[in-house]
């Protein structure tokens, strides 16, 4: 029903958007896109795949460790299922299978995944907040987001930086939100287990943490060059402020994979860019970054749920 919900709240702000408009003009924009520069930014989502595959890889312990090739399929696995589930399920799901492919605990299988998203978000906010700190046409809005999105980038620091931190932070979250309580002590538990494993060996974090800045740049840079596929124009460090934005935006939990929220905030913050049609362009492009992952996933999604559902009926045996 949610997901009925949001794909419905996502066909409402696409309708808003399009009826507002130059529909013909979004088309044309379209048409006449950089034939060179669709290929080279939509092939991106190849080294892209191929370096969080391997970074998924990296985050497991040595002698557990998936193989590349299985690293590459769940993670096209776990997009399709970020599609069709609520709230990035589908990364919940990924701990499940790494922890039945690598043999790993539940809870540091959990830990992994937290801490992979926890470092894609970290760098996105930094580049964000680079990006901002020159950005040329400051407002009293983008101060407050400049502000804001630096203030979320110090906690999400602390957070990592810091156990004691953590545990508070925690300790304040369960009292003031007590009918979270027991999954915030379930993401309690799992975040001190995270911060034992990946702090032991610090330069294996200093490896996750900056090939997840580097990953970060190549999405950022891809859309970079869905501009100019389009034939538009941005500066880098700009692309760098606006970009983030536009992608937090579509973080939301009100929309389909972001969709809508992510293409109106594409319209809002680069208008002093390109017009109203280039940019819901743009999202549409922007869209494809993960249905492209997704398709690419449906091929290896039925092998985990077929292990999904053989590791169900063997405990239900196991009951009876």
């Amino acid at each position: 029903m949610k997901r009925f919900f949001s794909i419905c709240v996502s066909l409402f702000i696409l309708g808003i958007i399009y009826w507002k408009i130059d529909f013909p003009q979004l088309l044309q924009v379209l048409q006449n896109s950089n034939v060179w520069w669709l290929v080279i930014s939509l092939s991106m989502v190849v080294p892209l795949t191929l370096l969080t595959s391997w970074r998924l890889q990296q985050l497991m312990p040595i002698d557990k460790r998936l193989g590349f090739g299985e690293a590459i399929r769940l993670i096209l696995a776990a997009s399709v299922l970020n599609m069709v589930l609520p709230s990035k399920m589908g990364d919940i799901a990924k701990a499940f299978f790494m922890k039945e492919r690598g043999q790993i605990s539940s809870s540091l299988s959990l830990s992994l995944v937290v801490f992979e998203k926890a470092c894609d978000l970290l760098s996105l906010l930094l580049w964000c907040v680079f990006g901002l700190l020159f950005y040329s046409q400051q407002n009293w809005l983008f101060w407050v987001m400049t502000a804001s999105v630096s203030l979320g980038l110090f906690f999400g620091v602390m957070l990592l930086a810091s156990q004691q931190f953590a545990q508070v932070f925690f300790d304040v979250g369960k009292f003031i939100l007590p009918k979270l309580s027991s999954k915030l002590a379930k993401l309690q538990s799992s975040w001190g287990q995270m911060h034992n494993y990946f702090w032991r060996d610090r330069t294996h974090l200093l490896l996750i943490v900056t090939t997840s800045i580097f990953i970060w740049f190549l999405h950022l840079l891809q859309i970079w060059f869905f501009i100019f596929a389009i034939n538009a124009w941005t500066p880098f460090l700009a692309n760098l402020a606006l970009s983030p934005l536009a992608i937090l935006a579509g973080l939301l939990p009100l929309t389909f994979a972001g969709v809508g929220t992510r293409d109106a905030a594409l319209i809002v913050f680069y208008q002093p860019y390109f017009n109203a049609p280039t940019a819901a362009a743009l999202g549409l492009l922007c869209t494809s970054r993960y249905i492209i992952p997704a398709i690419a996933g449906l091929p290896f999604l039925g092998q985990y749920l077929t292990m999904l559902q053989t590791i169900r009926n063997g405990k239900q045996s196991i009951r009876y």
